[in-house]
């Protein structure tokens, strides 16, 4: 198995992925978490996101085949889309790897307003996506506690001992996590900016300590910020400048304080 070489960790890339994944090693990296645009033709400071339908699933079969590769056997994917093409990219994975989930993250949009012609989309889709059977996945490192009274209402006898009953439970397929509204602090200006409690659940469960995170499209850098959090390497690429610099200062922000020396009085 492969191992990702130093002056490949912890980089952003401010480049487009289709040039950039060229050159990372194949089969070197644990996890791929992929945001890519949703053709909905958002602004993303350029016009990555205003391709007809067509030209949009040809693209992301051509990054797809690109990023694959690069997964060691064990690794996977999580690739966010809107319900508009996760149907037809779903089947395109499906040809390539064994598809785990689909996760709906509902973003907690408010009951306000929406289309009186349809009903209101509030949710993304995610798919878990894995190169082989014995894929990596730490449960463990992932369970939701159970609260007190739970506990209590399961202290019967056979439930004594129960792992599952003290350690907590295994998160389901539907992710009930607010978006990032204006005053959120941890809002960035990006359109599609991920929450850190839904990129960080990824890779918690998908990416051993110490393994490397692809994102091929980081965007505000939720991805590098998570990935340091977990005691991850993670590699990158931004086609946006501007959000390359959000990037490197999301970074040097959310870097912990050093403790302070304990001098000898």
């Amino acid at each position: 198995m492969k191992t990702l070489d130093a002056v490949w960790r912890n980089r952003i890339f401010c480049e487009d992925a289709l040039q950039g994944l060229a050159r990372i090693p194949d089969g070197s990296v644990d996890l791929l978490v992929a945001d890519p645009p949703y053709g909905l033709g958002k602004d993303y400071g350029n016009d990555s996101d205003k391709m007809e339908s067509a030209e949009y699933l040809q693209w992301m079969e051509q990054w797809i085949d690109l990023a694959l590769p690069k997964l060691k056997a064990n690794g996977s994917l999580y690739i966010f889309l809107t319900w508009r093409y996760s149907p037809e990219v779903f089947v395109l994975l499906k040809q390539r790897m064994t598809m785990v989930n689909e996760i709906i993250w509902d973003r907690r949009v408010p009951s306000m307003g929406g289309s009186t012609r349809k009903f209101s989309s509030v949710h993304d889709t995610i798919g878990f996506f894995a190169k082989a059977k014995d894929y990596y996945f730490d449960l463990d490192a992932i369970r939701i506690p159970y609260d007190a009274e739970t506990k209590k209402a399961r202290s019967r006898k056979i439930f004594e001992g129960a792992k599952w009953l003290e350690m907590g439970f295994n998160p389901k397929d539907v992710w009930s996590v607010s978006r990032l509204h204006r005053e959120h602090p941890e809002r960035e200006e990006h359109p599609t900016q991920k929450p850190l409690e839904i990129i960080e659940r990824i890779i918690k469960a998908s990416c051993p300590v110490g393994g490397v995170v692809l994102d091929p499209f980081l965007g505000s850098g939720t991805t590098a910020v998570a990935a340091r959090r977990c005691g991850r390497d993670y590699v990158g690429f931004e086609l946006n400048p501007e959000y390359c610099a959000m990037i490197e200062q999301r970074l040097q922000d959310d870097r912990p304080e050093p403790e302070a020396s304990l001098g000898v009085a």
